[in-house]
């Protein structure tokens, strides 16, 4: 039997110390290129097919999250299109993971991974349809394209981002939820906001820190949802570009999808803590966070971030700049990487067609408040 791990394609990571043994096959997983980052894994293992092997990540206590690790269980695939749990658990700092193995080749992931092939046919799916368009906003520092999806001709601009922080695929499976329905054209929910609204949508915010198979950063190590007050073409074009875009097309919201390594809930986090917030961002706040949970039984207002401060935001984070910069209402939405606790699943967790749903459902959300907006 010879055993080979492989990690050298779209948004592969790991490292391999020994897999000489099915039963101690040793990993790490390699830090974000320029930045101490690192929690995304996926890789392949062929040669076990029947095999048990019992996979150890041997730095997962040094990861950015280590918190992360508890309760979780790995993604496991043999096609790369359907994403199971496997047992895993979190001892003395190394994540291991037991398995057996029932094909020749299967991918283990932190989370159901999207692809850059994937993220194209999505934009190739959405012109598909009347009434959308595509503008290149520029390039990034490895030369990929930033896509920014049009789609609605009302007089009210709504701005819709996601993967900031590559690793958090379920953000672009997201957007997948999200697409589908607005490009709908039976949805009377969707056709009633293509009247009211331009949606400016940006699927993939890190297209390079995907490939590459980074955590939370782009090609030079820059934490994009730490660069919004004072973006530069060398360090963060991917939030220049897009920024320079919101400024010549104001918004009236702002949603910005990630994903929280610890948190089992799907929540958002508001803007609460910048200079001047004002009782009309409180009160649509509000209002949107009650259209969501009516929305979507998967979405809670019980567990999220704690609250900051008034005027201690941190406005180098996109949804406090924006917020500041165009008297909007911006939100982050945070959905887990390990289960929604409020309704667990245990053979697949939180996965890729829960965060389409909660896509999906986010347009009625929408709807609800775009009047007051």
């Amino acid at each position: 039997m010879t055993l080979s791990i492989n990690a050298a394609f779209d948004s592969g990571n790991i490292d391999v110390v020994e897999a000489t043994d099915p039963q101690d096959i040793r990993l790490r997983i390699r830090q974000d290129h320029q930045s101490d980052f690192y929690q995304w894994f996926h890789f392949r293992l062929s040669g076990a097919k029947g095999v048990p092997v019992r996979l150890v990540i041997e730095n997962a206590g040094g990861s950015a999250y280590p918190d992360g690790w508890t309760d979780y269980k790995a993604c496991m695939s043999v096609d790369r299109e359907d994403w199971t749990r496997v047992p895993t658990r979190y001892d003395e700092g190394k994540l291991v993971i037991e398995h057996t193995p029932e094909a020749d080749a299967v991918y283990y992931a932190y989370f159901a991974p999207y692809s850059q092939e994937r993220h194209l046919n999505l934009i190739a799916d959405a012109l598909a349809h009347d009434g959308v368009s595509l503008r290149v906003l520029g390039q990034t520092i490895d030369g990929r394209d930033m896509d920014c999806l049009s789609i609605g001709e009302g007089d009210k601009t709504i701005w819709v981002i996601a993967r900031q922080h590559p690793g958090e695929s379920m953000a672009e499976w997201w957007m997948e939820g999200f697409l589908a329905r607005l490009t709908d054209p039976e949805d009377e929910v969707a056709q009633a906001m293509r009247r009211k609204v331009r949606f400016r949508i940006v699927p993939n915010m890190n297209p390079d820190g995907s490939f590459r198979g980074h955590l939370r950063t782009n090609a030079v190590g820059a934490n994009l949802n730490r660069e919004w007050d004072t973006p530069t073409m060398e360090r963060a074009p991917e939030v220049k570009l897009v920024r320079n875009a919101m400024d010549a097309d104001r918004p009236v919201l702002c949603f910005d999808v990630h994903g929280d390594e610890a948190l089992p809930y799907n929540f958002i986090a508001g803007a609460e803590g910048i200079p001047d917030y004002t009782e009309k961002q409180a009160a649509d706040l509000a209002a949107f966070l009650d259209a969501y949970l009516d929305a979507s039984p998967d979405f809670q207002t019980k567990v999220g971030y704690p609250l900051t401060a008034p005027g201690k935001a941190n406005l180098s984070i996109c949804t406090n700049a924006l917020a500041a910069r165009f008297d909007c209402l911006a939100m982050t939405l945070e959905m887990p990487f390990k289960d929604n606790a409020n309704a667990p699943d245990a053979d697949r967790g939180w996965d890729c067609n829960r965060s389409a749903q909660l896509g999906s459902d986010t347009l009625d959300a929408m709807a609800a408040v775009i009047d007051r907006l």
